[in-house]
């Protein structure tokens, strides 16, 4: 029997825990392809716009380590759902076994593109953001010593043993980080561990279903606080900052495309497709804010930082950006 003819037909594994259907569906490749396609795309402008600019200012670093684990939690979730899918790879042909993990590499190359946004984030965190001098406070132990009344040479030894340290912000930001990958790694581990030590049955195993259902579960619960701070860091801010109007208008329509993708795909169910329309609804109330600081900014003359467009910047206009 041909591979060909064995594509089109249910295989029965030799343990018969799980069968093997391999089937076509054009429309599902097309909109796959080209959301995975879409993905890059949406994606780009953001990347470009951080190395461009050479600052991630703007950015919240709860909103990067809530997306990563979010989308670290979905791919997980995706992995164990649709493991019997991988085990049939090597009884159907390569072009059947690419189609039907489609669904898979979707949610993989949406984590691999935010993460890499984390990675810039912390490559190109705003240098005044991330050190600060430290003074030294030395209150004099002398008896009835009168404030202020040190003399030039004392002054001057407290100066020079001021040091440059790194700020509380930069310090977050490099733990969090941490968190990530030690989210990642602990999680990966222990679902590897899992899908090669037990049985693969259909249903799949209570442990796996478990597990599969917290990470569903955990990745729509990190997704719903994932904008949060974020929005909340970019009203207190009045500013748009490095982040990209571009990827957000593209990714907030075809976000709707993606979870309908995910939907119709085999193997999966709400667990799977919650935490991105939950995503894309939080993205669309972040784009409107934008859409309305860049408005506010033009009428200032200031880009997106905050600084003056055409080098000066009045005092009304100061006081202006300040009062607002």
């Amino acid at each position: 029997m041909s591979p060909r003819d064995a594509s089109s037909m249910t295989m029965v594994s030799s343990s018969d825990t799980y069968t093997c259907q391999a089937t076509h569906d054009a429309w599902t490749l097309v909109l796959s392809l080209g959301l995975c396609t879409g993905l890059i795309i949406s994606y780009l402008p953001q990347h470009v716009r951080i190395i461009r600019a050479k600052t991630s200012e703007g950015f919240s670093p709860w909103f990067l380590l809530l997306g990563a684990t979010s989308s670290a939690s979905g791919m997980l979730n995706l992995l164990i759902v649709q493991w019997p899918l991988f085990l049939c790879c090597g009884r159907i042909t390569a072009g059947r076994c690419f189609e039907s993990l489609l669904g898979f590499t979707q949610v993989t190359l949406q984590w691999l593109l935010f993460t890499i946004i984390l990675i810039l984030y912390l490559v190109y965190f705003p240098p005044h953001l991330k050190y600060q001098v430290a003074l030294p406070l030395e209150p004099s132990t002398r008896y009835g010593a009168v404030e202020g009344g040190g003399s030039a040479a004392e002054v001057h030894v407290a100066a020079t043993k001021s040091k440059v340290t790194t700020t509380p912000e930069w310090r977050l930001a490099v733990t969090l980080g941490i968190v990530v990958a030690l989210h990642l790694g602990l999680l990966l581990l222990l679902s590897f561990a899992l899908l090669y030590l037990l049985p693969p049955t259909s249903p799949p195993h209570p442990l796996l279903s478990y597990l599969a259902t917290f990470l569903g579960v955990s990745a729509t619960l990190l997704a719903v606080l994932q904008y949060a701070p974020q929005i909340y860091k970019t009203y207190r801010a009045k500013l748009v900052g490095a982040l990209s109007l571009g990827t957000m208008a593209i990714q907030v329509p075809g976000s709707v495309l993606f979870v309908v993708s995910l939907v119709v795909r085999p193997g999966t169910n709400w667990t799977s497709w919650l935490a991105y329309a939950v995503t894309g609804l939080m993205q669309g109330a972040l784009l409107v804010l934008c859409l309305l600081w860049k408005r506010r900014q033009k009428k200032l003359g200031v880009d997106d930082f905050g600084n003056p467009l055409d080098g000066e910047q009045t005092e009304s206009e100061t006081d202006r950006l300040v009062s607002e």
